[in-house]
């Protein structure tokens, strides 16, 4: 057996490292390090609540408004706010805004562009998909890119920027949406529509979100030649490499905390699916170990509200700066995969029936959910009502406790907040790839990561795995949301 050190990576978001173990040309073991620490949760410390609005949002470039909508609703449960239909409505397709913009980019930048490494040379589809996805200066780009700016123009009307926005507030948007700004939104969206229905596609997005089953989609798939649409490729692709092979987890189990609140429930609901039947989601069960984080952490898992982020360099088993989030004492994995499974869509049920998580089924969710969120954000947008209110304020107490629980575009963010004499007493987050990227817990349990990377194959003559890059990108890093 011998140790290799693959990182860092490029293409993802914040500093991340693996060590693997290797025996017979397969991993046999895998170390997930998050290497660097940013400390948010001890910045907010003894900070005025309300600048939870502030700091909360820079702690990401490209989740930053994820991060305002939890702490907006951790400030407004402590202030028993609910914000007018106009301000959730608004919150929402914000939200919807970043998340789908975000699965564009994971696909067109992140994951597609490793398939035009010259190790794919002798593949059939290799000098197409060279041709359509190498980094920087393939074809897609020049489609994708205007596609993607005109999409967050939607942003700027909502919120008046991206990222950073102080507009998302625990009592709904300080931004009012005119008749004529609605207009644009809707405008906007009929554009973007029409990119992913002619490039990504080359289907009607209902067309799409119908597919059923994994028999259905190979049905598509044979009526739409690789050379059709951007998804057809990817399909022809992974069955040539068996992306439905690499990276499942030893077990699955499945978190979500309900995505895009609504006044009678979540648009897409939550809950934990394990052993092929959902279970209902506490906060309550969360918990996070440090037993091989480079924290102080003696006395074992705590729930958030009682969590402490106190950095060690030198503790003794540590070997990341991400905490282990657990929920009930065991690892769950967290993403548009999950989020799908606990929703109930069908072709996300049966692909986990039949093969579990792995890399093609973890990118498969995630357009689908694409081609899901549009149709719904044009409705939304219908529903917004100019001139009427999109902001409530209450007075801040002066002690509670409170957390907000949303789903980013990888998976569900939590944060917990306690104030006591109008400050900040402890402000703790767990963000979805510190789920997905934990070390080991103190059972000795490796996380959702660690867990997939075993069994990845070693091509001949490779220097960095490219099945384990794979995997690493089917979950969609984001390092910087990790490590608080």
């Amino acid at each position: 057996m011998n140790r290799r050190i693959t990182g860092p990576f490029n293409r993802v978001e914040g500093d991340l490292e693996i060590k693997l173990d290797i025996a017979g040309g397969r991993v046999e073991r895998a170390f997930v390090t998050a290497p660097m620490y940013r400390g948010f949760e001890q910045i907010l410390h003894g900070k005025d609540p309300r600048d939870a609005l502030v700091y909360a949002p820079r702690i990401c470039g490209i989740c930053s408004v994820s991060q305002s909508v939890a702490a907006a609703q951790a400030l407004a449960a402590i202030q028993n706010l609910t914000p007018p239909p106009n301000g959730i409505y608004a919150q929402n397709l914000a939200l919807a805004v970043e998340n789908v913009a975000d699965h564009l980019t994971h696909f067109y930048l992140f994951f597609m562009p490793d398939f035009a490494r010259r190790v794919y040379a002798g593949e059939g589809w290799f000098d197409a998909t060279e041709a359509r996805f190498k980094a920087l200066r393939g074809t897609a780009l020049a489609a994708m890119l205007p596609a993607r700016a005109g999409f967050l123009h939607i942003m700027g009307i909502l919120a008046g920027k991206w990222p950073h926005s102080l507009a998302i507030q625990p009592g709904g948007m300080t931004k009012s949406v005119e008749i004529q700004e609605k207009l644009r939104i809707l405008a906007l969206l009929t554009d973007f529509r029409r990119f992913l229905e002619a490039e990504l596609f080359g289907d009607t997005l209902e067309t799409i979100t119908a597919i059923g089953s994994m028999a259905e989609l190979e049905k598509w798939a044979s009526h739409h030649a690789p050379d059709r649409s951007d998804f057809s490729r990817f399909i022809e692709i992974s069955k040539n490499l068996g992306l439905e092979k690499m990276g499942r987890c030893d077990q699955d189990r499945f978190l979500g905390y309900g995505a895009y609140r609504l006044e009678d429930g979540p648009l897409f609901a939550g809950g934990v699916f394990e052993d092929g039947r959902i279970l209902p989601f506490s906060q309550d069960l969360v918990s996070e170990d440090g037993a091989h984080s480079w924290l102080v952490m003696d006395d074992g898992a705590k729930h958030p509200f009682e969590g402490a982020t106190i950095p060690d360099a030198d503790a003794k088993d540590g070997y990341s700066w991400s905490k282990a989030p657990r929920f009930d004492g065991k690892v769950a994995e967290l993403g548009a995969l999950a989020r799908q499974i606990t929703d109930g869509h069908p072709l996300i049920r049966d692909m986990v029936a039949r093969r579990g998580a792995n890399v093609f089924s973890r990118v498969v969710a995630r357009l689908l959910e694409i081609a899901r969120m549009v149709p719904q954000m044009e409705q939304w947008t219908q529903k917004l009502r100019p001139g009427a209110a999109f902001y409530e304020q209450k007075a801040m107490p002066r002690e509670g406790e409170g957390f907000g629980l949303v789903e980013a575009a990888r998976g569900g963010l939590g944060h917990w907040v306690r104030i006591r004499n109008d400050c900040i007493l402890n402000y703790q987050i767990i963000a979805p790839t510190s789920w997905n990227f934990s070390p080991r817990d103190g059972s000795g349990m490796p996380g959702a990561l660690e867990q997939a990377l075993v069994g990845a194959k070693l091509r001949a003559g490779e220097g960095e795995p490219v099945a384990v890059q794979h995997i690493v990108r089917s979950f969609d890093p984001c390092m910087v949301c990790t490590v608080h």
